[in-house]
């Protein structure tokens, strides 16, 4: 079986090598920022639904070519199922490298990154090709944990735009999300592994339960055994990291089999709701 698995992970990854998405480049207003963005589009006029990226703590234009394609692969996958896909560049477009070992950063998970889904959400709200009623969120890591605080109810739109439509998560820290009491105001899917050696999965659990009843459908599934999501099957190991379990600064990354055929099913699922 895990054989099988392993060989179902590589066909998937071919068929989004082999899947075409152009991207280009484009320059999204926000407040005192010029937020720069990579834009993957289907082909045809549209108007098609909307999913805003949001990409984790080593920005997106950054050295390591492993975590741009694991982007590219998403980014790939989505436009075959007919999403436009924007991914906003919140640390390059302020001139900043990557923050991973930056215990407080200076573009904030609740705050700049926030404005930033909002700007990227009004941009593409004005394009002829998106629907302006479908725009959905999807993040890593730290951009999953600005997710969360994008869909609180108390951080709805007030630029007269239809909101977000829904929101998937992947592999977040919850602890201070919790702390505020956390609820959300759209449909939110939370997916982690319990093998995250970044961010907890039980302290995300918790916050889901916490906000039963006071909440919009929030779900979260936790794969058994699994890691950081990464691009090898092997895993690897990270350092240098300012969030972590393990005290010097380490995490681990990689494939896990089962937990990647199962998100390559559910998250285009949810964001087409």
């Amino acid at each position: 079986m895990a054989a099988k698995a392993f060989l179902s992970v590589l066909a998937g990854v071919a068929l989004w090598a082999a899947t075409a998405a152009a991207s280009e480049s484009v320059d999204i207003p926000a407040g005192k920022t010029t937020l720069h963005a990579t834009l993957y589009r289907p082909d045809g006029t549209g108007p098609f639904p909307a999913v805003i990226a949001l990409h984790d703590c080593g920005g997106l234009n950054r050295e390591a070519a492993a975590d741009a394609e694991l982007y590219d692969q998403w980014a790939k996958l989505l436009v075959a199922d007919r999403f436009v896909v924007l991914f906003p560049d919140s640390f390059g477009s302020r001139g900043l490298g990557p923050q991973c070992a930056a215990r407080k950063g200076l573009v904030r998970t609740s705050r700049e990154r926030v404005a930033d889904a909002n700007a990227a959400r009004h941009w593409l709200q004005s394009q002829p090709y998106v629907r302006s009623d479908h725009i959905s969120l999807l993040g890593w890591a730290s951009g999953a944990i600005a997710a969360l605080w994008t869909v609180r109810p108390n951080a709805a739109p007030r630029d007269g735009g239809a909101d977000f439509r829904s929101a998937v998560a992947l592999y977040p820290g919850c602890r201070r999300l919790r702390q505020t009491a956390w609820s959300a105001r759209i449909p939110t899917l939370i997916l982690t592994g319990s093998a995250n050696d970044r961010m907890q999965a039980s302290i995300c659990q918790q916050m889901v339960a916490d906000a039963r009843g006071r909440s919009a459908r929030a779900e979260i599934i936790v794969y058994p055994g699994a890691h950081f999501d990464g691009t090898n099957p092997p895993v690897l190991l990270d350092t240098g990291r300012a969030l972590s379990a393990d005290p010097p600064g380490k995490a681990r990354r990689g494939i896990n089999p089962a937990a990647r055929n199962d998100a390559l099913k559910r998250v285009p699922k949810w964001l087409a709701r």
